[in-house]
This record gives C-alpha cells, sequence and structure tokens, in this order.
C-alpha cells in the first residue's frame, strides 16, 4: 500500500467504459484473440495490495478496495474496505465482494489497508494497515468472513515496544508469516532501509509476544512479504523509487535474523509505473506471485494512481536458493484443472468480462447487475464430458432479455440462446433451457443481449 509518496466508486457508466476500452486496446495491440486475463483479473473492480490465503483447495486473495477511492482532483488513498477474490483453478476468479470493512467491523480504525490473511484452528484472521497509523486484525470463522475487531484497537501502534524510534515510519503493510513450529511472525513497517519490524504473535493470533524486532532490508520502501522454501526464510518487499519499485528479496536461516540480500524477484510491473505490492504463495505445487498494476484504468484513460488491478503470475526458486526473476505475463499462468458445468456456478466466477458489474444479491454472495446489451463473461477451460449436455440452468430476476451461450470463441455462432422472462429486479427464480448436446473441454461464452439498460441480474448457472 502506500501513504503519501505522490507517485502514489466509479459511477456505472465509468466502469462500462474502462472495460469496453481495455478490450479495444487489447485487440488493438494484438495481445489476445480477445481479452483473458492474467493481468488483469478481476478486471470489473479496481483492487490493490493482495494478501493471499491457500484454503481447502481455493486461493483467496484479500485485496484493498480501490473502488473507495475517489476520482478527480480529490483523489486520494481511502480504502475502508477489503475485498476477496477466489479461484480453486488459477483462471477463473470468484468475486466475493467486501468481507470486511470500517468503522463498520473496526471502530477505531479509519481506513483498512493491504490486508494479510492467516488462519490457525479453524479461525481465519486478517491483518490491515489504518492507513499508516497503526495495525489491526479482525477474525471470522471462514475465509469469506464476516470478519469482525476481536480486540478493539491496534494490534501494533507506534507505542508497541521496539516500533519506535524509528525516521519517519509507516507503520502499515503488515504480514502474517506461520513456521513449521507454530510460532508466528508479523512482518511490517515502511520508508527507510531500518524501518522493517518483526514481531512474534502468541497462538490467539491477536496479541503480541515480547516488543517488535528491528530488521534491515537494502532500499526498503514497504509490502512486507515473508515466504519459505527448503528450509530458507525469503522477506521481500518492494523498493524505493530510486530502486524502481520492484519487489526485492532478503534471505536467511532464521525468521528473524541474519538476513543478507539475495536480489530481484520481479521487476516494476508493466502498465504500472507506481507503488507495488506482492503476496507469494505456493499452490499445487507451483509458486506464484499476486501483485498490482494499473492497465485497466490506464487504457481506459482514468487518471490510474488511485486506480490499480490485481494480476498473477508464476517464478521458481533455483537450486542454489537464489529466485529467477518472475517475467509479467498477460496470460501465462496455466489453468489447474477444468470447470465443472453440472454444479453451480456462481454468475462472479469468470475468466475474463465486459461490461460487467457485482452486487451484494439478496440470496446471499454477489450477483451479475446493471446488465446492458453486448455485456459478456467468459468462463475458460469447462469440461462437459463425454455424455454431454441436455439444459442450461439460469438463475435471474429483472427486466428481461436474453443469454447466449457461445463456445470458444466470442464471434461463434451462439449454440443456444435463453430468453429470460421479466420479473422485479431481486426477485430471483430459475429458468431451465433446452440445449444442444455440448462435450469435451470448451471456453463459455455467456453474452447478454436485449433493449435498453439494466435487462436482468444473474446469480447463478449449471448445465444438465
Amino acid at each position: 500500500m502506500r501513504v503519501p509518496y505522490d507517485l502514489k466508486k466509479n459511477n456505472y457508466l465509468r466502469m462500462k467504459i474502462i472495460n469496453r476500452l481495455s478490450i479495444i486496446l487489447l485487440l488493438f495491440l494484438g495481445v489476445s484473440q480477445y481479452v483473458s486475463a492474467d493481468y488483469p483479473i478481476a478486471s470489473h473492480r479496481y483492487l490493490a495490495d493482495p494478501g493471499a490465503l491457500v484454503y481447502n483447495g481455493r486461493v483467496y486473495l484479500y485485496c484493498s478496495n480501490d473502488d473507495d477511492n475517489p476520482s478527480g482532483e480529490r483523489s486520494s488513498y481511502e480504502m475502508h474496505s477489503i475485498v476477496c477474490i477466489s479461484s480453486s483453478d488459477m483462471k477463473n476468479w470468484t468475486d466475493h465482494g467486501v468481507v470486511f470493512q470500517v468503522p463498520q467491523d473496526a471502530s477505531w480504525a479509519p481506513k483498512s489497508w493491504a490486508p494479510s490473511p492467516a488462519t490457525r484452528d479453524g479461525k481465519v484472521f486478517l491483518y490491515f494497515g489504518n492507513g499508516g497509523n497503526g495495525i489491526g486484525v479482525a477474525m471470522a470463522n471462514n475465509p469469506l468472513g464476516p470478519f469482525k475487531d476481536p480486540i478493539g484497537k491496534a494490534l501494533v501502534s507506534s507505542s508497541t515496544p521496539g516500533v519506535m524510534p524509528a525516521r519517519n515510519m509507516w507503520l502499515f503493510d503488515p504480514m502474517t508469516f506461520i513456521d513449521d513450529d507454530g510460532q508466528a511472525y508479523m512482518y511490517f513497517g515502511g520508508n527507510g532501509d531500518d524501518n522493517v519490524r518483526v514481531i512474534k504473535l502468541n497462538k490467539d493470533m491477536i496479541s503480541v509476544d515480547g516488543p517488535a524486532i528491528q530488521l534491515t532490508a537494502k532500499n526498503f520502501f514497504e509490502a512486507s512479504w515473508m515466504h519459505k522454501n527448503n528450509g530458507i526464510y525469503y522477506f521481500s518487499y518492494s523498493s524505493n523509487p530510486r530502486a524502481e519499485m520492484r519487489i526485492d528479496y532478503m534471505k536467511s536461516d532464521n525468521p528473524i535474523s541474519g538476513f543478507t540480500y539475495g536480489g530481484i524477484v520481479s521487476k516494476q510491473p508493466p502498465m504500472n509505473d507506481n507503488n507495488n505490492h506482492q503476496a507469494i504463495f505456493r499452490f499445487n505445487d507451483v509458486w506464484y506471485q499476486a501483485y498490482h498494476n494499473r492497465i485497466v484504468a490506464k487504457q481506459a484513460h482514468v487518471p490510474p494512481v488511485y486506480k490499480r488491478n490485481i494480476c498473477l503470475d508464476t517464478f521458481r526458486h533455483n537450486a542454489d536458493g537464489t529466485i529467477e526473476i518472475m517475467t509479467n505475463t498477460v496470460d501465462g499462468v496455466k489453468q489447474v484443472g477444468y470447470l465443472n458445468p453440472y454444479q453451480r456456478t456462481e454468475a462472479e466466477t469468470f475468466n475474463a468480462q465486459s461490461g460487467i458489474k457485482t452486487e451484494v444479491c439478496v440470496n446471499g454472495g454477489m450477483n451479475l447487475c446493471n446488465i446492458e446489451n453486448g455485456d459478456w463473461i467468459k468462463i475458460k477451460g469447462v469440461d462437459f464430458g463425454k455424455t454431454g449436455t441436455k439444459s442450461f440452468s439460469a438463475c435471474v430476476a429483472g427486466n428481461g432479455g436474453t443469454i447466449e451461450i457461445i463456445l470458444d470463441n466470442p464471434a461463434n455462432k451462439p449454440i443456444a440462446t435463453c430468453k429470460v422472462t421479466n420479473s422485479e429486479i431481486q426477485k430471483w427464480h430459475t429458468e431451465i433451457y433446452k440445449i444442444s448436446k455440448i462435450t469435451g473441454v470448451h471456453d463459455v461464452f455467456l453474452k447478454f443481449t436485449g433493449k435498453g439498460a439494466n435487462l436482468f441480474n444473474f446469480d447463478w448457472w449449471k448445465f444438465s
């Protein structure tokens, strides 16, 4: 995240323009035949500063919500909510919406930035920065919350022993790491080589054990993160502007001492030219880095400083313990397993989109809303098997329209056109349509058509 470094809820119409211009520019650049995602992922909203949690076969990314940031002359970092997105296949991502916000869920804090999750004993803990002025913790019984503040105050502040003295300390960007022996450590700080801090957490994960310990990192700016591989502790961080705001790393055989500079994890992201923030995690024995850039806002000609979007790539550790510098890709992450179309799938789960907006659904979770003629979602890698399909079910509500089912390429002819009947905008009903047989693995485009604005809302779908 970032405080006063100047390098450092759009309305519905602006978001529509953003998405459509992004598609046009990507087509013009020849990046792909149609928009695909590893950057950006969750391209329908502005998110940044990811923190990663691998939990029960899914990856959850908790993000600063740049939709909170105002636009225009009064632009600034005002994030006061945290949004979660998740995936089990690393290509199709589900928008879970806001899972924590202040002061509603933590009355002492006006801001919530750069979250970091951890889990222990069936509980999920979410650590966040109150701007640059202290670190809080929230707790829930599952990855989607509701998250609530269990202590009613900052977990770490400037009065916490060991935090001070520090010159121009940014007290934020927490990352909580649980070692193999069960000991939890929280890393944090910013704005100076000597401003790295690590503090032990008690087993309850909501109290500290002893004073903060000072670490020193070359060109340290912000975005503390810790991961461990083959017995080596890797402390990664965003370097300062003089060092190009890369993600650099130090390594040690001890989580709180003995660190030496290791090199570069990744360079300044493309289409960013500004602050940087990483979440490093392992999923199915592959190492990933989630990060942000500003491609969506830049391509839409929206001032990009306070409007970031999430990206994802993979990287490798070398045999000698160093890290091979990550390559940024537009669509380089491999899909991990195919999506099962015969199970209910939330409509807010997709790989790419055009014109899409989401909202909280009265039935729980989120739904697609404000759908207009020509909007679409792409679901990547759907395995229909050998038996094939007979019908398509959709839970919908609203003024009506159609859902066109298109395979593999949005320019292809629809294999089915499903008419949505009228209802009240949040009065949900399930419609079942007979369709032709589909077998094998396909990318599926669901394209929405009709007259007028705000055609209908869309909650979930399923083939049978």
